[in-house]
């Protein structure tokens, strides 16, 4: 095998994510969710309603952490080159532990660590791009300078009805926290430089899903032949309304749904939708 893409759990993506692509490998390394005592591990035996339910009962301190390097390091063999892929440095330890996987791996120069600067779709945006760019037969320098290109023009937009494990665990600065729990305020949030910034403050959800749809289009001019990607959590027909709003307005050439995993339910909560885009 010459290439396996290796990403974190941020990116909501399961260990079967390109069974349709078997000469390139594939492997996703756990984040942890934990809270009541317990510890839950983001793969693909975890109930995430059922987390998010237990969650809501504890009501006390939760927190969450990044795979270990060793978590990292054990997927790279099988394979010439590795591309490992992971959520922003400046919302999770993530890359800085993939950076130490990779200088601890034997061969360290046949490994390409990228800090996606977001999460979830745009993670599995950068994993599609990835395997088109090896499936074109491009040389792994190639594949590495093409795919920081393209990460640069991801976009990510977002609402959420709660910010409390975002606020509580330090992923979101203090003007920006205090912004988004104002009494009759929905903000509408997007990554910028991997950090979480308000791009627009809304009165109403009906109101803050319009401006959402309508900055799509501020953010991304050309939207023809490109992907959209809805990550909601336990909120699919909200999700499905977005979707179609979307394509009413758009000419993406796909727009998916799909549900948040551990780590980005836990952050986004019930009812939070997270639309990535190129």
């Amino acid at each position: 095998m010459q290439y396996k893409i290796i990403v974190d759990s941020s990116s909501n993506l399961l260990p079967n994510y390109l069974s349709s692509h078997p000469a390139i490998g594939f492997a996703v390394a756990p984040l942890t969710i934990r809270f009541g005592g317990k510890e839950y591990v983001d793969d693909e035996n975890l109930d995430v309603e059922a987390m998010l339910r237990a969650l809501e009962q504890d009501g006390g301190a939760a927190s969450s952490a990044c795979p270990a390097p060793g978590d990292f390091l054990k997927h790279m063999e099988g394979a010439e080159h590795y591309i490992v892929i992971t959520i922003s440095q400046k919302l999770s330890g993530a890359y800085a532990s993939a950076l130490t996987a990779k200088s601890n791996y034997e061969h360290p120069d046949e490994v390409f660590v990228l800090d996606s600067k977001l999460v979830c779709g745009s993670m599995e945006q950068l994993v599609v791009k990835a395997v088109d760019l090896i499936e074109q037969g491009l040389s792994f320098e190639e594949i590495q300078d093409k795919l920081t290109e393209f990460r640069d023009t991801m976009n990510l937009l977002f609402v959420l009805n709660k910010f409390d494990n975002l606020i509580r665990n330090g992923r979101m600065n203090k003007i920006v926290a205090f912004i988004a729990q104002l009494v009759g305020i929905k903000p509408l949030c997007y990554g910028k430089n991997g950090e979480i910034q308000i791009k627009e403050k809304v009165r109403t959800l009906q109101g803050v899903y319009k401006r959402l749809v309508h900055n799509i289009g501020t953010m991304c001019p050309e939207t023809e032949g490109k992907t959209c990607i809805i990550s909601h959590t336990l909120c699919e027909n909200d999700a499905i309304a977005l979707k179609q709003e979307i394509e009413k307005r758009y000419h993406f050439k796909e727009v998916k749904v799909e549900p948040n995993r551990g780590l980005c339910a836990f952050y986004s909560l019930e009812g939070g939708i997270i639309v990535c885009f190129a």
